[in-house]
């Protein structure tokens, strides 16, 4: 099998995919590639997403927003979206996949920490998943 790649993507790029690109990082280390982008980037990470996932140890911020591009989402086996779906290019052999997240924007720190919480269970399942057995089956 050849290494997995996962594209994280939410509209600003500036928290949820964010916060799943940085757990799956930390969590999967070399096994997987990880990219994140949105369809229409903020100038900046959500400070509070930084905050929330800093109280984790996983510091993300240096990571700048960046825009979705097609050659991202066709060299990932994986595309994730987080409320832009319909963005999304998609690819003969890919996996896609929604996870209904609220959006972290505009939110306490309160909220944000429960974002995090939710984000970091479904990364950890969508790792257990790739990892199995060599293979991923989509079955999330």
């Amino acid at each position: 099998m050849t290494k997995p790649s996962v594209l994280f993507v939410c509209v600003h790029n500036a928290g949820r995919s964010q916060m799943a690109a940085g757990f799956l990082r930390h969590l999967a280390g070399d096994a997987v590639e990880v990219r994140s982008a949105g369809s229409a980037p903020a100038d900046q990470i959500n400070p509070a997403a930084v905050t929330a996932m800093a109280e984790v140890g996983i510091d993300i911020t240096d990571l700048k927003p960046k825009i979705l591009t097609a050659e991202d989402s066709e060299a990932s086996s994986v595309v994730i979206t987080m409320g832009c779906g319909d963005v999304c290019p998609y690819f003969p052999g890919q996996i896609h996949l929604d996870w209904e997240l609220d959006d972290p924007a505009g939110q306490g720190i309160e909220a944000v920490r429960k974002i995090r919480d939710d984000i970091q269970a479904r990364v950890k399942a969508l790792l257990a998943e790739l990892l199995a057995e060599g293979r991923f089956t989509g079955s999330m």
